[in-house]
């Protein structure tokens, strides 16, 4: 219908790997998980191969979390990852409850 448009040699880094790759063999990435609302939106691309590897499920809850988490840290100034990680791993348990059986 509309054809893509011509994005010419632009170059992007992937967020994964750190491999730049030309913007035609990169995936947008959008950490709010809207793609299609563009307007004031800065992308970020994951080459096709780590694209591949990333796991597709739904992620709303996920990035709010991960977002709230890095919230409350800056608050504080910078948090060291494992304490991040005992944090995520503390409102996993409070949202769904505990993985042990």
């Amino acid at each position: 219908m509309w054809g893509s448009r011509n994005r010419g040699n632009d170059r992007v880094v992937c967020v994964a790997c750190g491999l730049s790759v030309e913007r035609t063999a990169a995936r947008e990435y959008d950490k709010e998980g809207d793609r299609w609302s563009r307007r004031g939106k800065e992308f970020e691309y994951v080459c096709k191969s780590c694209h591949r590897d990333l796991c597709h499920q739904p992620r709303s809850e996920l990035e709010d979390l991960l977002v709230k988490i890095e919230r409350e840290g800056e608050e504080e100034g910078s948090i060291p990852q494992e304490e991040f990680l005992r944090r995520y791993s503390e409102a996993v348990e409070e949202r769904y409850g505990s993985l042990e059986p």
